[in-house]
């Protein structure tokens, strides 16, 4: 089993609200592998928007992300680019 692990940074002003939760929940639903947000001791599974929105995540947010399973890799790298493009807010 791959074991993948990235630090992301929240780029959108909004940060990891409802919206953006859903988007990243939805996109992490395409893998078979677990992926996993981390904010300091708080981890929670990325396919749950109510989990993602308790991490309180605003702008400028650093969280670790890791994916475990056979296409953790390719989760790793759409959550990546989830990060990256500000989850196409701003």
């Amino acid at each position: 089993m791959t074991e993948c692990e990235a630090t992301v940074e929240i780029t959108n002003r909004l940060g990891l609200h409802l919206r953006a939760a859903s988007t990243l929940a939805s996109a992490v639903a395409k893998f078979k592998s677990a992926v996993t947000l981390i904010r300091g001791k708080n981890r929670v599974n990325a396919r749950s928007v109510t989990n993602l929105i308790t991490l309180g995540a605003g702008k400028g947010t650093r969280l670790k992300v890791r994916a475990e399973g056979e296409d953790a890799t390719e989760a790793i790298e759409a959550v990546k680019m989830l990060f990256q493009d500000g989850f196409g807010e701003d």
